[in-house]
């Protein structure tokens, strides 16, 4: 047995193999087992994969399941476009040899801005969140020495607070310190409001922020390996199981909630950018999160995908099939570690 595989418990490859699961079961047997399997492009035929590819537009986004009015500026095209992606590139890792990706990736390139980040979500509102988190799909299918991924990267190097991690929400925005939550609301969604420029970056990080960022980084060969990222990434392990210097995603519990194909920052997939970035095993936080992992781990050899006090967990089909994802997740982050 391999030496990461004898840190848990309780032995995760059984019922990953034993889950019924097609998709699941050729990942372990590949990332985990280090299997011979067929090539990837055959889950690309898998018919909840066609479901999802069947529904993409002519202009390569999916449509919105949201209809607004015309003075409405979120983009709800890009965010739509965003979740299917999450599930076709993260999930079933689909690249840009698929006709299906190509287009989708034209589309949001169309929603980058002369300054260099992904604009939309937030309406005219800067999110560098949001930039990093969908730049993170896109160099994942194959767009990294794109020239507008680049851009996006100096973009997001420029967003930066003092402290060298970034905010969630526009950071344009944090010198308007009198804002109503309807004043809020109208900037972030109204399509007719300029895009806030009023700076503060003396205001600290947010960890839910900097992680979602530090995706983007921790899968391009040249980025991840500058000190502007390590220093971001110093930032947000220091703050594990912490509250976050930001009002969203405040609570601690924050951490200790688990989705796959990754959204907001967790211990996953913090962990997961930090395996990635090349963090050892050995780092204090590091060592912290993966005894977490392994104190956590359930009698059927799988995680939970909440173990906060905040959110509620429900134990049904749909939970089981995240279960699965969250887990082979976390194999894969305790096997990078051990193999660094």
């Amino acid at each position: 047995m391999s030496d990461w595989l004898s840190t848990f418990k309780y032995n995760p490859i059984k019922p990953l193999l034993e889950s019924g699961h097609e998709t699941i079961i050729y990942f372990t047997e590949r990332d985990l087992l280090d299997g011979k399997v067929d090539s990837v492009d055959y889950l690309w035929n898998l018919p909840e994969v066609q479901k999802i590819v069947k529904k993409q537009a002519n202009d390569g986004s999916w449509p919105p399941k949201i209809k607004a009015d015309a003075s409405f500026g979120v983009k709800y095209s890009l965010i739509e476009t965003w979740k299917q992606l999450r599930i076709l590139i993260q999930q079933y890792e689909m690249n840009n040899t698929h006709f299906s990706i190509q287009k989708a990736a034209e589309f949001i390139f169309s929603c980058q801005t002369e300054e260099g980040d992904i604009r939309g979500i937030l309406a005219n509102q800067y999110a560098p969140y949001y930039t990093g988190a969908i730049m993170y799909l896109l160099i994942k299918a194959g767009y990294e020495n794109d020239p507008r991924i680049d851009k996006g990267f100096k973009w997001l190097l420029e967003m930066r607070q003092d402290d060298g991690g970034w905010v969630i929400g526009s950071p344009g925005m944090i010198g308007l310190t009198d804002l109503t939550r309807a004043e809020i609301n109208d900037l972030t969604s109204n399509k007719n409001r300029k895009t806030a420029r009023a700076f503060d970056k003396s205001k600290p990080f947010s960890a839910a922020g900097t992680g979602m960022v530090l995706r983007a980084f921790s899968v391009h060969p040249t980025y991840k390996k500058s000190e502007t990222v390590l220093t971001a990434a110093r930032l947000l392990k220091a703050k594990f199981f912490k509250k976050d210097n930001w009002s969203s995603y405040q609570h601690p519990d924050n951490w200790i909630r688990f989705q796959y194909p990754f959204w907001w920052t967790n211990l996953v997939s913090a962990m997961d950018s930090l395996s990635l970035i090349g963090f050892s095993k050995d780092d204090e936080d590091v060592e912290k999160a993966l005894n977490w992992f392994i104190d956590h781990q359930e009698p059927d050899g799988l995680w939970k995908t909440s173990y906060s006090k905040i959110h509620k967990f429900q134990n049904n089909q749909k939970t089981f099939n995240s279960r699965l994802w969250v887990t082979l997740a976390i194999c894969r982050i305790f096997k990078r570690f051990y193999l660094l």
